[in-house]
């Protein structure tokens, strides 16, 4: 689902009311984690936390004009979402929260390449996520972006 939010503020106050609280402690995790120099912004119809252009002019190979996408939380149709980018970039960080999942909670990890999948709001593992955003500097997500973009 995509909503037509102009800040983040404006996309939770969209959310149903069981949505809520999630993705509003998804974005606290993430902004007390989350490394210096990334943004938070709206993308794609989703809180986003992105690359901005005052550091990464060049923006995003897709859509220039967009800066460059790192992290993504969302409200879906069945689900909550959290993407992370460099999981689909980085094998290690894939390998390293492939491991670390179980660890954090009982619910059987659902997940596509970049996209985490949680059904039930209350089985998401917050501290997991926080531990996630923080392992990935601005500088160290341009060049795993630049490196794999040229193969």
């Amino acid at each position: 689902m995509q909503y037509q939010a102009d800040s983040p503020e404006h996309y939770l106050e969209q959310l149903p009311d069981d949505r809520k609280p999630a993705i509003a402690r998804l974005r606290e995790v993430i902004l007390a984690n989350l490394p210096k120099g990334f943004a938070e912004a709206i993308g794609y119809g989703m809180i986003g936390y992105v690359v901005p252009h005052s550091i990464y002019p060049a923006g995003y190979h897709c859509t220039p004009k967009l800066p460059l996408p790192f992290m993504n939380i969302a409200s879906q149709k069945n689900f909550v979402a959290v993407y992370h980018m460099g999981m689909y970039a980085d094998p290690k960080l894939l390998e390293w929260f492939q491991q670390e999942y179980p660890k954090h909670t009982k619910a059987k990890l659902d997940m596509g390449k970049s996209c985490l999948r949680f059904k039930k709001p209350d089985q998401i593992p917050y501290d997991l996520i926080g531990e996630l955003a923080s392992k990935m500097t601005v500088q160290e997500w341009i060049n795993l972006y630049e490196t794999n973009l040229k193969r």
